[in-house]
């Protein structure tokens, strides 16, 4: 896929060595990376969002596997978000909490839930060897404008949190987290609408949720929100709207 880097000429990248896809089984993947530093950094990494690329630390990186093009980046369109059935009971089952925008610092709070989570629900992953100093760098690596929204119950309880950049034309959700014990409220889903309800109320148009991978269970749950653009060989293009059983399965959420 052909990704527009117009006024990038100065920007080193590189492909990285083939390694095995963390999406699907039995195939491998390749990035196409650069480094995102200087006073350029900000800028540099708007541009790559637009363009499908993905931050990660202080670099930025997009598929560009041979023979495959199953990594697709997607961004909803803030303004015109609408919750289903689901999504609102969602939102009704959250109104209690309280979202809190903190810098981008690690807290021994945060990483006590984070180790949770990732054993919770991705025991056998890397992240879920995670130590603080791990969890910090993840936080705290960011050469962009990167904050962490905490979400607390009444008790000031923390229940999720997601690290989030800060980009032109909206946000980018890097990495959210939350309690793995409570599952009717479907943490998940809430901290994106959140996201894209705040990103709407700034009159930013997109929240970009990295890349969704057809067939792919743990990537599912992204189909769900629309309107959605995805990044083509032709630009950002709308998504088709959901299948009546992807809306049946989302309405009985």
């Amino acid at each position: 896929m052909k990704h527009d880097l117009a006024g990038l000429t100065a920007q080193y990248f590189f492909s990285t060595a083939p390694l095995p896809c963390p999406y699907l089984p039995g195939r491998t993947e390749r990035r196409l990376v650069t480094e995102l530093s200087g006073r350029q950094a900000v800028a540099v990494h708007d541009t790559l969002s637009r363009a499908g690329f993905r931050r990660s630390h202080g670099i930025a990186y997009v598929p560009v596997c041979r023979n495959c093009a199953a990594c697709v980046a997607v961004r909803i369109v803030a303004g015109e978000f609408k919750p289903s059935r689901g999504q609102r009971r969602t939102l009704a089952r959250n109104e209690d909490l309280i979202a809190i925008e903190r810098p981008a610092r690690a807290t021994d709070e945060q990483y006590r839930l984070f180790r949770r989570y990732q054993r919770a629900r991705h025991g056998n992953g890397e992240m879920a060897r995670m130590d603080f100093a791990d969890y910090q760098m993840l936080i705290e690596e960011t050469p962009v404008d990167t904050l962490v929204v905490e979400f607390r119950d009444r008790d000031g309880r923390l229940v999720a949190g997601c690290l989030a950049d800060r980009l032109a034309d909206g946000f980018s959700a890097v990495y959210s987290f939350f309690d793995p014990s409570l599952t009717k409220r479907s943490l998940g889903t809430y901290m994106i609408m959140w996201l894209v309800e705040w990103t709407a109320l700034l009159d930013l148009p997109y929240v970009y949720l990295g890349f969704w991978v057809d067939n792919c269970a743990k990537m599912d749950y992204k189909r769900v929100f629309r309107p959605m653009e995805a990044y083509t060989s032709e630009g950002w293009k709308r998504l088709e709207p959901l299948a009546a059983r992807d809306r049946d399965r989302e309405d009985a959420g």
